[in-house]
């Protein structure tokens, strides 16, 4: 493997762009401390991986656990660094209690708008002022099928107007912070419409999003350019602005189930930093409708994407490899003509 980074100097990340969007990085307690130094130096934006989702923040119903995630408020605050929340309303990692009464029942449609708004007010009161925006309902659109929204507790105990509830009490709750709706898939043409459906709906109900997420788990040969500029495009048409929230480019496309690479072979490092220096160049180019970019992880020592969904296999979607070294993917999208 070529090091790249043997003769130049090293450009902060962020500061490469600062015209043009906030640089983020999804961390953890773990990679706080691990990639301490990689982070202060290219990141300017922060994201909690899962230590503001549901489960961790609220595991019983007059419980709330707010150490490991006021640790994170405490770090970025204290290297001048922004954060962005993630996430308030989600199907997944949330605590089961908040979907039943006291005797194991489904809750009714009232209890349950109560629970949100309560703890929606709860966590956003505590950061209040302190997050410039919030992933408020998260992946609500099914990936196939002719029905937009996919099957959750939330939809089934509320129905579809849940989304409306979470944004207008995310808003009453800190009318400051920009407000997104979040879904993976989000320029594949089918999902993608139904993202815009749903998000023009919020709109012309006057619901207070402002914004739509696109996670950005690509991968080497998807989606093509052309489909994710036509999702920026069509988003941005009703007037929200556009967050890339969770950023990687996987070495495996879906169904790959092959667990036979150790290490990142060197034709797949120029493809992927190829797609990286192409997909900064899209960023760039709707830069007026981009307010941050940010990673799903800070170097490829730790991903997500390790052993999920295949186990046991290792993957490598960021821009710095395991050593925090910038890889020929982090060259491609400093080095081009401002």
């Amino acid at each position: 493997m070529t090091n790249y980074s043997e003769h130049k100097a090293i450009p902060s990340l962020h500061e490469v762009y600062k015209d043009y969007f906030l640089i983020g990085a999804a961390v953890n307690p773990t990679t706080l401390n691990t990639q301490q130094q990689l982070i202060k130096k290219h990141f300017n934006s922060i994201t909690a991986e899962n230590e503001m989702k549901f489960e961790r923040l609220h595991p019983k119903e007059n419980e709330y656990t707010f150490e490991k995630a006021d640790e994170m408020m405490a770090f970025a605050k204290e290297n001048g660094i922004q954060v962005r929340g993630h996430t308030l309303v989600w199907h997944n990692q949330t605590s089961d209690w908040i979907f039943k009464n006291e005797d194991g029942s489904t809750v009714n449609r009232e209890r349950l708008l109560e629970r949100m708004k309560s703890h929606i007010n709860t966590v956003m009161e505590r950061y209040k002022g302190q997050i410039y925006s919030w992933d408020v309902v998260n992946e609500a659109v099914s990936d196939s099928g002719s029905n937009i929204f996919r099957d959750s507790k939330w939809l089934e105990i509320i129905g579809e107007d849940f989304l409306d509830k979470a944004f207008e009490y995310a808003h009453e709750a800190d009318p400051n912070a920009t407000l997104f709706y979040n879904d993976y898939n989000e320029s594949n043409p089918e999902k993608r419409d139904k993202i815009y459906t749903l998000t023009k709906g919020l709109v012309e109900r006057g619901v207070p999003i402002h914004g739509v997420g696109l996670q950005a788990h690509w991968k080497l040969q998807s989606p093509t350019y052309d489909n994710i500029r036509q999702a920026i495009e069509k988003y941005a048409s009703l007037g929200l602005q556009i967050q890339v929230t969770e950023m990687d480019v996987s070495f495996f496309e879906e169904g790959d189930k092959r667990t036979d690479l150790l290490t990142p072979p060197d034709d797949l490092l120029a493809v992927q930093a190829e797609r990286y220096q192409m997909f900064f160049e899209i960023f760039r180019e709707y830069k007026e409708h981009i307010t941050s970019v940010t990673y799903w992880g800070g170097a490829d020592d730790y991903t997500w994407l390790s052993n999920f969904p295949v186990r046991g296999r290792k993957n490598w979607p960021l821009v710095f490899d395991e050593n925090h070294n910038p890889k020929k993917s982090f060259w491609n999208i400093v080095e081009f003509n401002k």
